[in-house]
């Protein structure tokens, strides 16, 4: 039907496009085609199906057979320009779609070539064109065709899927445990794991769907085979009876016409089949197929010299035509020579480039490097205190941060890195900064030439005559005094001390406090190659099978929180190597290690073999015990506001009156609630220790000096 331009203009106005430029009106028909593709393909499947049922006319058949091998033209050209199978994660039922395609136009032209003797164009341009006109030569054709699709490459094919299948699959459990040490390592996020574990987990899939879809092919070869046979057979019987036609008449038109459908059929078979033996043998390629080829066969002139030299010598024996033999010959002397200069040239920059470039020496003082640096653990110093750091009175700083650094490391049994020191232009003179990782977490004011008299016995600053401060440290009042007061000072009840030992206190205290952030994976290697190097059987009992490196560092950082030492690494490990079996938890881990330094736990709180604790209410620890929730971060009490305030409130109460008595109070819990207990004070009060009965020594005294309770009246 003609549509003159009046009707085209009223159709597009009904549209609502008639205004819309021609590239526009495109790309929106193309964007409409693409999101409704599912409903297109369904369609599609659906008239798949249908025409296996329906006869259909010459003409229409001649269209579906060239929309068929277009498929197969662009699967395998597809196949060969990909670099991941996982880019054709489809091709398993894809595979599926055009087989059956394929049967459904087979089962179509039978029908036609059975009861009109005909079958389109296509069909018998095939039968006559590419075979002569000659039906045995086509069925000789057809035959080859079939068996090298069954017996070589479908077979081959399938046999690669079903091996690819079983070793991915064998090597799953591998390739998570390598994802996870990644993840656990730091080297990878989450995101980056769940993608990996995704990958990995459609990689097995398409290889069993593959190795199942291969199957689809080996059957689709039978199916052609019988078809055939039912096509020769069927046409001489309804041609010689039904149409009244000779034998020999009968033999060239249904095998003309049966071999022309095969030949139709077979061929984006054969494309179909081999694209699917090309998909699952790339598996490893980096790049396309011909860039692959390229890069691995044509790199080597020596390979073209030869193969140039053996073509010219049977070229040039008796009876063999020398033309070809000598084009070929040199053509691969031509390429063994091209790639013999691009070999000389790329060594020869290579070459250049291993000469090392004559370095410029910046100009004293231009080297910025060390100001971008980032340390664990970094002292900034205002000019006035510049003095502490050089030799002489006071001017011993830098050994005494030595000094400090081998005692913490020995009190927190971990490894402390050097600690930088560099002066700040820009911080006020008598000011320092204490940084972790580039942050500040505290600073103080020194005055370089005074002492510090601390007043725990509450004498008045201005009695002593110095400048009133703050001590920097546990924020207690101080005074600066000179040298000369320090006798005056000492018999007032203060303690006196010179502005090094001001700075090395809070330092030292500032690692005590943030000693879990210090510890990161390589200081955890470092503390377990020194177990390893006299209890070997432990640490290879546990790395790498049981635990990673990054899951001891979080159980580490775990005790170190709560000021456990880790001098005796030897237990948490061997711990670590009895129950990590049955638990991943870093909880329920660092309960079981705190369980087994339960004596180093003990002596830190007791004193003379007894130990003061708050109990908590039975009422309310079964109510916290009630409200705990697991989340990424651990197991929290998920406690309504006020009652957690009431709590909160109580502790406070119960410190503070227990401190005025001289009590060092410790909260007593059950195993179940401690360490949830610990992190819902801990925000307010981090130096609360929190003890459960497992920790604590049967030989000590426990004594009860308070209740934790609440009355939320």
């Amino acid at each position: 039907m003609k549509v003159n331009y009046g009707e085209k203009k009223i159709f597009l106005q009904l549209w609502g496009i008639n205004k819309m430029p021609v590239s526009t009106f495109h790309r929106t028909a193309l964007k409409s085609l693409l999101s409704n593709m599912d409903v297109i393909v369904a369609i599609a499947f659906v008239f798949i199906v249908g025409i296996i049922i329906i006869p259909i006319k010459p003409a229409f058949l001649d269209i579906m057979l060239v929309i068929n091998i277009t498929l197969a033209l662009i699967i395998i050209l597809v196949t060969l320009f990909i670099t991941e199978i996982l880019q054709l994660s489809t091709f398993p039922s894809v595979l599926l779609v055009v087989t059956l395609l394929r049967l459904s136009l087979n089962i179509s032209s039978t029908r036609l070539i059975l009861t009109k003797a005909e079958a389109g164009n296509v069909i018998d341009a095939f039968g006559q064109f590419v075979v002569g006109g000659n039906y045995v030569v086509g069925l000789i054709v057809f035959i080859i065709i079939t068996v090298v699709q069954f017996v070589v490459i479908t077979n081959g094919a399938g046999r690669i899927a079903e091996v690819s299948a079983r070793f991915t699959l064998d090597a799953m459990p591998g390739k998570q445990m390598s994802i996870d040490a990644d993840l656990n390592a730091g080297l990878i996020d989450e995101e980056q794991a769940r993608d990996r574990r995704k990958k990995l987990q459609r990689e097995a899939d398409f290889f069993g769907a593959m190795d199942g879809a291969s199957k689809f092919v080996r059957g689709d070869a039978i199916a052609g085979i019988v078809i055939v046979l039912i096509n020769i057979l069927g046409g001489l019987a309804i041609g010689m009876v039904q149409m009244s036609m000779d034998f020999a008449t009968a033999a060239q038109t249904y095998t003309i016409l049966t071999v022309g459908d095969g030949l139709v059929a077979q061929i984006p078979a054969l494309l179909v089949s081999t694209a699917a033996g090309l998909l699952i043998t790339r598996s490893t390629a980096e790049e396309g197929f011909g860039s692959d080829i390229a890069a691995q066969y044509f790199h080597y002139p020596k390979v073209l010299a030869v193969t140039a030299l053996i073509l010219i010598v049977l070229g040039i024996m008796p009876g063999m035509p020398l033309k070809p033999f000598f084009v070929l010959s040199a053509a691969c002397g031509f390429g063994a020579y091209v790639l013999n200069r691009e070999d000389r040239t790329a060594r020869k920059r290579e070459e250049e480039a291993a000469i090392p470039p004559e370095e410029e020496v910046p100009p004293p003082g231009d080297d910025i490097r060390g100001l971008i640096s980032s340390d664990m653990v970094e002292i900034e110093i205002g000019y006035n205190l510049v003095s502490l750091t050089e030799k002489g009175e006071e001017g011993d700083l830098l050994r005494r941060i030595t000094a400090a650094r081998r005692r913490l490391a020995a009190e927190l049994g971990m490894i402390i890195r050097p600690i930088r020191i560099r002066d700040n232009l820009q911080m006020p003179p008598n000011t320092y900064v204490i940084k972790l990782k580039g942050s500040e977490l505290s600073r103080g004011d020194l005055r370089p030439g005074y002492l510090l008299a601390l007043n725990p016995e509450g004498v008045p600053p201005e009695e002593l005559g110095g400048i009133p401060t703050k001590e920097p440290t546990f924020d207690l009042p101080a005074v600066w005094i000179f040298p000369a007061q320090r006798e005056e000072a000492e018999i007032r009840g203060c303690t006196v001390v010179d502005t090094a030992t001001v700075l090395i206190t809070h330092l030292s205290e500032v690692i005590r406090t943030h000693a879990f952030e210090l510890l990161g994976r390589q200081e955890v290697k470092e503390m377990v190659d020194l177990v390893k190097e006299s209890r070997p059987a432990v640490v290879d009992e546990l790395i790498p099978d049981l635990m990673s490196i990054g899951e001891i560092q979080k159980i580490l950082q775990n005790l170190l929180r709560e000021n456990v030492p880790l001098q005796d690494l030897l237990t948490i490990l061997e711990t670590l190597a009895d129950y990590a079996p049955s638990t991943k938890d870093a909880d329920a881990l660092t309960e079981y290690v705190r369980r087994s330094l339960s004596r180093s736990i003990t002596s830190h709180y007791a004193e003379e073999n007894k130990l003061s604790v708050v109990t908590i209410d039975p009422g309310l620890e079964k109510r916290i015990g009630e409200s705990l929730q697991q989340t990424l971060y651990g197991t929290y009490p998920v406690l309504p506001p006020e009652v957690s305030q009431h709590v909160m409130q109580g502790v406070q109460n119960l410190v503070e009156k227990l401190r005025r008595r001289g009590l060092s109070p410790v909260i007593l819990a059950s195993p179940r609630i401690r360490l949830p207990f610990r992190r819902m004070v801990e925000r307010f009060m981090p130096d609360l220790p929190v003890l459960s009965l497992h920790e604590i020594l049967p030989q000590i005294e426990v004594e009860a000096v308070g209740v934790l309770k609440i009355n939320e009246n």
